[in-house]
């Protein structure tokens, strides 16, 4: 490659480091649609007082055709909220009478963010806390407030059941019951009932079943969003189609609402990169609806814009309730990692949310993933630190395709051998494409030559790679987890900052074993020389592109460029052992025949002695 594309390709890679930053700064990110603030007056503490209230009520872009969904925002009522707890040895659930929902969920076994200097230092971490940051409770119920209801909820417990309810106003009233079912499992019973002596019209209940937002303020914002799934397929949202840019990266009019098509919700899920809230409801009548927000987020560094989330909803058409009787309706709602064990305890296809399936190959690839992240968690179930798990799946992988790549190496070998042929078919063909195909097929039949033979590895290695990326990306077993001189696998392994750019050592390594295993691969013969060069430092895109990857994909990565390389020389010292007497050579024409020169003896040594 000369000096001038050297250059370019260079340039190239610095551009592509820089991209993202800088259409930062020529489009930044527009505000969301500026909010509108209504008053309501609410009765306070069942006196005639009455006491205001700001609803922000979000002003959508375009007014969206959305007949009997619930307009109303949600108000939190001056003052100290009551809070009640559940509790169990893996999670705190905290319920306020702020909206009468689980304002917070501590996670007792994970840390809010991974800090390195922290670790180092021996400082004790924070606990992960969800919800914490979301202006709405989980389980808050929007629209349905009437003239003298309550403003706050009045908290009770009995035994291991947490009670929260409610006057509406005009006979009605809301009881929502919470119960632990297992690790990171609450039951939700919520009863609309009328104490009244007439039929009571409801209209549209919004029941919010959790936000979208990150743990900390530089959690990668690619990995929040909601999915939705009603029993046949499932569909998955984030930043964005609420960003609504052309192309990815072109600015548009932004979104700020979304409201599902389908009517039959089996569950729905709002996520970040390593958690997620699951709501799994037994009617299943509700349409998912979703706010794009900002969060108030009080450790978000000076000068940052603020931080956004979804904050999603089941929506429940208008209804009329008898007198004297009651609606009844139950969720079950997962607060937690994404566990897989835990999400395919919930069923219903629950461990969709991990987001395996969301690569190129889909279920098939997905597959791949499940199965890496099992045999991931088995070998450190038997006391395997979980790099050395990845690096241990990663030999697995390579001997068992052993074979595959020896043959395709060896068919590289033996296409490069015909080389001198084939363009000699090419001269004498160039006028007859097809009888040119013909000829070559018929040199590859005698020297028995598959070139299709070279592919094979590569596609049937691609769903695992693929695999291997999608649960390397998600996976909450190595959050925290150290290897060498990373202290947390799913992050990348930054050892330092020069001029503000983060030093990365893995990748750098990555981009080596890259480059010197495609200075080793064989070259296809019939590939222009130009197109040779470009693929030879092909290697420096894939770096530029995985450079602030997580430690643990670009470890993968790494012990599988190194054990590639073993496998060719291994591949090259076998092949290269002498033949025996008589032995053809691909490619090599038997003397005497053909139209090449008469074979010339061998010269005589300086010694004299024949050879």
């Amino acid at each position: 490659m000369d000096r001038r594309s050297l250059i370019l390709l260079v340039a190239t890679c610095g551009l592509l480091l820089v991209w993202h930053p800088l259409m930062k700064r020529v489009y930044p990110d527009k505000p969301l649609p500026e909010t509108n603030q209504i008053a309501t007056t609410t009765v306070a503490g069942g006196t005639n007082a009455l006491v205001a209230a700001t609803v922000p009520i979000t002003a959508p872009a375009v007014t969206p055709v959305r007949p009997g969904i619930a307009g109303a925002g949600f108000a939190s009522p001056a003052g100290q909220a009551t809070e009640l707890s559940l509790e169990n040895e893996a999670a705190r659930f905290v319920v306020t009478s702020h909206g009468g929902g689980i304002r917070e969920i501590v996670l007792k076994e994970y840390e809010e963010a991974i800090v390195c200097s922290e670790r180092k230092a021996g400082q004790p971490a924070a606990r992960a806390v969800m919800n914490r940051t979301a202006a709405v409770p989980v389980m808050a119920l929007l629209g349905v407030d009437r003239p003298g209801a309550e403003a706050e909820y009045r908290l009770s417990r009995s035994n291991d059941v947490v009670v929260a309810q409610k006057d509406l106003g005009e006979g009605l009233r809301v009881v929502k019951e919470f119960r632990i079912q297992s690790n990171y499992v609450v039951r939700v019973t919520t009863r609309l009932q009328n104490w009244g002596a007439q039929v009571r019209a409801v209209p549209s209940q919004e029941w919010v079943f959790g936000t979208a937002e990150p743990l900390h303020p530089d959690e990668n914002a690619m990995y929040r969003g909601f999915y939705e799934y009603d029993g046949n397929s499932n569909l998955h949202q984030g930043e964005a189609w609420f960003a609504n840019r052309t192309l990815g990266c072109i600015p548009g009019t932004p979104r700020s609402e979304y409201l599902s098509e389908r009517t039959n919700t089996v569950w729905a899920s709002t996520h970040n990169q390593f958690f997620a809230t699951l709501v799994v409801p037994t009617d299943r009548a509700g349409r998912l609806f979703a706010r794009h927000v900002e969060l108030p987020m009080t450790n978000r560094p000076a000068g940052r814009p603020p931080l956004t989330g979804f904050q999603a909803a089941l929506v429940y058409a208008p209804d009329a309730i008898p007198p004297q009787q009651e609606r009844v309706r139950e969720f079950d709602l997962y607060m937690g990692p994404k566990e897989y064990r835990a999400l395919t305890a919930l069923g219903n296809n629950a461990d969709v949310v991990m987001g395996f399936d969301s690569y190129f190959g889909g279920r098939f690839s997905g597959f791949f993933a499940r199965m890496l992240l099992l045999a991931m968690n088995g070998l450190h179930g038997i006391g395997v630190s979980y790099a050395l798990a990845i690096v241990v799946i990663t030999v697995f992988v390579r001997l068992l395709f052993w074979p595959l790549m020896r043959a395709s190496a060896r068919t590289s070998k033996r296409m490069a051998a015909l080389q001198p042929q084939i363009k000699e078919l090419q001269e004498k063909y160039k006028d007859n494409p097809q009888k040119l195909n013909q000829k070559m097929l018929e040199l590859w039949r005698e020297n028995k030559v598959n070139p299709a033979s070279g592919c094979l590895p590569i596609l049937i290695q691609f769903p695992i790679l693929l695999g291997f990326y999608s649960m390397l990306q998600t996976a909450i077993e190595l959050r925290g987890q150290p290897f060498l001189w990373a202290c947390d696998l799913s992050q990348s392994d930054t050892v330092g900052m020069i001029f503000g750019f983060p030093i990365n050592p893995m990748p750098l390594m990555m981009g080596v074993t890259m480059l010197w295993q495609a200075r080793l691969t064989p070259m296809s013969p019939s590939m222009d020389p130009a197109q040779q060069k470009i693929m030879k430092y092909m290697p420096l895109m894939f770096m530029v592109f995985l450079y602030n990857f997580s430690a643990g994909l670009t470890l993968y990565w790494t012990v599988s460029n190194l054990l590639s390389i073993l496998q060719m020389k291994l591949t090259s010292s076998m092949d290269a052992k002498p033949a025996g007497p008589g032995s053809p050579t691909p490619g090599a024409k038997p003397a005497g025949h053909g139209h090449g020169a008469p074979a010339r003896k061998a010269p005589r040594g300086n010694g004299g002695g024949k050879v």
